[in-house]
């Protein structure tokens, strides 16, 4: 097991007390944010490809040779989550979801220096995820999830021709969008999965059994991103920012979790999507855990 933390961290990106938002983007220094997390002793650190957005240079090619020398100076390795923010890569917009491809693949490229262990992808976007949740009738939805799993399907097709990037390099994770379409593109594009724990227990992709999910991907299953949430009920309406919690404030039977993973032989990246304190208060409870399975 190797617990890791995303990159993406709101107390470094925008710290309390900056005056000038844009002097503090423009100075912003990822090798350094790299190396404070991983000298708490996070490793891999999953770069967050949504950097982009506000920090040009945060993939430009200088800091991916810093971020390089990182690596080869003290071991860290890294995972990288592509961008979600303003893609859509579902979308049967063809402009759009194109212009997302390219988003997609210049992140891919970008980073490919560093040899990432894999990459994250929300085959699909805010959009499929606001048709997911409309009540219409039941042949129109399934027509619609169809329509958003054809656009994510060639997207996918695209960002892999474009990069060369290998199919299993390239981990579609649990979202908001129905758990059976996305294992559908993981099968037929022989795909990876990130499992998110905080998103099932929330049932974000479906009413399901997390343990069910884990026996279902594990053959496929390349990175865990690891949070808390409390388990959805038959009958409720799924709320939302109840994930992204420390372990042991939800639902997550962290013991048998893991006892699985280990009886798997699993040993890829687990990314605590939480702060630092967070992360460190959730890596505790994982090793307790970890030991009392043993």
């Amino acid at each position: 097991m190797r617990p890791g933390i995303m990159a993406m961290q709101i107390g470094a990106l925008i710290p309390t007390g900056v005056a000038d938002l844009r002097d503090h983007a423009a100075h912003f220094d990822h090798v350094g944010l790299i190396r404070l997390l991983h000298g708490h002793g996070f490793n891999p650190v999953e770069l967050g490809g949504d950097l982009c957005l506000f920090i040009p240079h945060a993939f430009a090619a200088e800091t991916i040779a810093g971020l390089l020398a990182l690596k080869q100076e003290i071991g860290v390795t890294y995972t990288v989550h592509l961008p979600l923010w303003s893609v859509e890569p579902s979308t049967p917009l063809a402009p759009v979801r194109l212009g997302s491809v390219q988003a997609l693949s210049e992140i891919v490229q970008a980073t490919a220096p560093l040899a990432p262990e894999v990459y994250v992808l929300h085959a699909t976007g805010a959009l499929a995820a606001e048709f997911y949740q409309m009540r219409l009738p039941p042949a129109a939805k399934e027509t619609l999830l169809r329509t958003f799993q054809a656009g994510a399907r060639a997207s996918i097709r695209q960002l892999l021709a474009d990069t060369g990037l290998a199919s299993r390099k390239l981990a579609i994770e649990t979202i908001e969008f129905p758990f059976e379409l996305t294992w559908e593109l993981a099968e037929e594009l022989d795909l990876s999965i990130c499992l998110d724990t905080g998103h099932v227990l929330s049932g974000f992709p479906g009413r399901l059994d997390l343990f069910a999910v884990l026996e279902q991907v594990l053959p496929r299953l390349a990175e865990i991103h690891l949070h808390d949430s409390p388990q959805w009920t038959p009958g409720a309406a799924i709320r939302y920012g109840l994930d992204h919690q420390v372990l042991g404030k939800g639902d997550l039977d962290v013991t048998r979790l893991f006892r699985r993973l280990d009886e798997a032989g699993w040993n890829g990246p687990v990314i605590f999507e939480l702060t630092v304190e967070e992360a460190l208060a959730s890596r505790q409870v994982l090793w307790d855990a970890v030991r009392k399975g043993r």
